[in-house]
């Protein structure tokens, strides 16, 4: 189910988060957002606190490191150049 709410832009630009919207995404005080513009418009994301994010690599620990090494390796084939 999609949950619809609207909000109003203040004359300083400012929009107040629908309660529903910020209960249901968990919104807090400090929280930083993102604005990611598409075709259809501007869509809002909340940026989850560092700490939420703490071990979410686990998952795929194997995947990162094999990017990393690559990484590395273009970035000494580069120096050598």
């Amino acid at each position: 189910m999609e949950l619809t709410e609207t909000a109003t832009v203040t004359s300083k630009s400012m929009i107040n988060i629908p309660a529903k919207i910020r209960k249901k995404y968990d919104f807090k005080e400090g929280d930083k957002v993102i604005f990611l513009e598409t075709d259809q418009g501007p869509v809002l994301l909340r940026v989850p606190p560092l700490m939420e994010l703490f071990g979410s690599g686990r998952a795929h620990k194997s995947e990162l490191i094999r990017m990393i090494k690559e990484l590395e390796e273009e970035h000494r084939k580069e120096a050598m150049e």
